[in-house]
């Protein structure tokens, strides 16, 4: 045989690609079961030098984060505008409450200065007329019981007509209360008894007394008709009034004490009287 013959080769055909990449997988495998054990070993194992790189937050879960936090801050706000919210509405009503509170404490105190009011201005009244009382009785002396006296005897306890209508009226009023300015129906003061009396028939009276005291002519206590007006005090100065209603007696509002009352003319005599009728 030639010395330049071909002699086959004995050597094994190199290996293809699929696997030289089966070996790389297997040093993976093997590195990473060499990686979990030394995890797993003891703590006393050498520390690992290697720096792991951690993995990069893409640009969706850092846009998640921000929301979550801006979801976050905005409960909270709306927390705390609650907490001042409901602040408010407590010190509101602690205010409103102290309010009405001073409000009923005014409108009691009112209400018990125009009762004292009232009381006083009674009293007053009273006064006034006790003592009116007792200057007429001073300077008329005996010829106004004397005028009394024989009205109550010369005088018809009959009456007809309007002065009937009057006189029926304030007897039916009789017991009812006296209250100063009272013109009725169940409350009355002497003068708006003796107006609404007159009013029943059609005669429009003024409302004070003084000006009913020369509402009509004047007459004397000697000559009363029934229906005539009584008066107590000067004449267009009188402090008090009423109607005679015959036989010898009247009927008036005297005061809060008797109300509306029928009386004889001797218990309180008058000093004049008018005839509107």
């Amino acid at each position: 045989m030639s010395h330049t013959a071909h002699i086959p080769s004995h050597r094994k055909p190199r290996r293809n690609a699929p696997k030289t990449a089966l070996r790389a997988g297997v040093a993976g495998g093997v590195l990473s079961t060499i990686a979990v054990a030394g995890a797993a070993g003891p703590a006393q194992a050498e520390p690992v030098t290697q720096t792991i790189e951690m993995p990069t937050i893409t640009a969706g879960l850092s846009t998640a984060v921000a929301a979550s936090a801006q979801a976050t801050q905005q409960v909270a706000q709306d927390l705390q505008t609650q907490a001042q919210e409901d602040a408010a509405a407590a010190t509101a009503a602690k205010t409103a409450k102290k309010a009405k509170a001073e409000a009923v404490r005014k409108a009691e105190a009112k209400k018990k200065a125009e009762a004292a009011a009232k009381a006083k201005a009674e009293a007053a009244e009273r006064a006034s007329r006790t003592a009116a009382r007792t200057t007429l009785s001073a300077t008329s002396g005996s010829s106004a019981g004397s005028a009394v006296a024989s009205a109550s005897s010369s005088s018809s306890s009959s009456a007809t007509g309007s002065a009937a209508s009057v006189i029926s009226f304030v007897k039916a009023q009789v017991g009812d209360a006296y209250v100063s300015g009272g013109t009725g129906p169940n409350s009355w003061d002497c003068s708006g008894l003796v107006q609404a009396a007159f009013r029943s028939v059609g005669v429009d009276l003024p409302r004070v007394s003084q000006a009913q005291s020369t509402a009509g002519t004047q007459v004397s206590l000697s000559n009363l008709q029934p229906g005539d007006i009584l008066y107590w005090g000067g004449a267009g100065s009188a402090y008090h009034v009423g109607v005679y209603v015959g036989g010898g007696e009247f009927v008036g509002a005297q005061n809060s004490s008797t109300g509306v009352v029928q009386r004889p003319l001797s218990y309180d005599p008058p000093s004049g009287a008018v005839r509107v009728l």
